[in-house]
């Protein structure tokens, strides 16, 4: 199999290098990436790309991730989030190859405290949201071999992330204000790689693989809030022998309207994944698993002499 992944420096991304490794021969390419254009906001460019290297599967991991940001640059997010997404289905459909694309919970309005479905009623409540669902559209009409997993509260043991910055403010402050009435799940950027590494081999064992293409949820079993989140981080921080100066007892729980951000956010982010379980037959942990593994993952890091 011939694997072209963009967007290899994210969070997603880096986990998909090891992940993909063992499907075939895989391309992969970042913004900054020289000979070949990893860059999504650079359209023709990107089309180029795709039709020099004739991939079997484009596995996009490369988006407009700044939400509040995306506010002020309504146009950069949804040339990256949308206009690309467009561009990548077109070229893989003329390929006959697949694309895969990870989307946001934040194409939800968010109401309610069911666990949102893939056929639910969409409703974005920031320019982020809607610059993700207009590329989940654009690939769904141009596209007939393509897999869109929509996932929440991406973390990893690098990067920018939730998990990241409350340890280390939970370091450098003896208290700290966690939101409270916000409900998802933390997935683990690896467990994104693995869920679409399977995916794709299923997609090779099977038949009739068109009848898989689709949307998906994916995120770890069960839900919780910010505030729960951090004060799991910060106990299994302690536990693991990390240095901080908040105790779990010093998170205090907060309204979102008390945490005032330019972008608003969903309050519910629960995702129900059924359907990937069922079309895939994976399992899926729960969601203080990957918390418990990526401290231990931060921590050792941390220790490394090569970090």
């Amino acid at each position: 199999m011939k694997l072209l992944l963009l967007g290899a420096d994210g969070q997603v991304g880096w986990r998909l290098r090891h992940s993909l490794a063992a499907l075939g021969e895989v391309t992969a390419l970042s913004r900054s990436s020289q000979d070949l254009c990893g860059d999504l906001s650079r359209p023709e460019a990107l089309a180029q790309t795709v039709r020099q290297l004739r991939p079997d599967v484009v596995v996009n991991a490369a988006a407009w991730t700044a939400v509040d940001q995306a506010e002020s640059e309504p146009d950069a997010a949804f040339a990256v989030n949308a206009t690309a997404c467009e561009v990548l289905a077109r070229e893989t459909e003329a390929l006959g190859a697949w694309l895969v694309h990870y989307s946001s919970d934040y194409v939800y309005d968010g109401s309610g405290e069911r666990p949102w479905r893939e056929t639910d009623p969409t409703g974005p409540l920031n320019t982020y949201g809607r610059s993700k669902l207009a590329g989940d559209l654009a690939i769904a009409a141009h596209s007939t071999r393509h897999l869109v997993f929509r996932t929440s509260w991406v973390c990893d043991s690098r990067g920018s992330n939730f998990l990241l910055s409350i340890l280390k403010a939970a370091q450098a402050r003896g208290s700290l204000s966690v939101v409270a009435d916000q409900w998802g799940a933390p997935t683990p950027a690896a467990l994104i790689a693995d869920i679409t590494a399977l995916a794709l081999q299923r997609l090779g064992s099977t038949p009739d693989p068109q009848t898989l293409a689709g949307v998906y949820h994916l995120a770890p079993e069960g839900f919780t809030n910010w505030h729960a989140y951090a004060t799991l981080a910060v106990q299994e921080g302690l536990a693991c022998g990390m240095a901080l100066r908040t105790a779990p007892d010093k998170l205090l729980p907060i309204a979102a309207a008390d945490y005032p951000v330019r972008a608003a956010r969903p309050a519910n982010s629960r995702l129900d994944t059924a359907r990937l379980r069922q079309a895939f037959g994976v399992a899926l942990p729960a969601w203080q698993d990957g918390v418990h593994a990526l401290v231990a993952q931060i921590v050792a890091q941390a220790q490394s002499p090569h970090h």
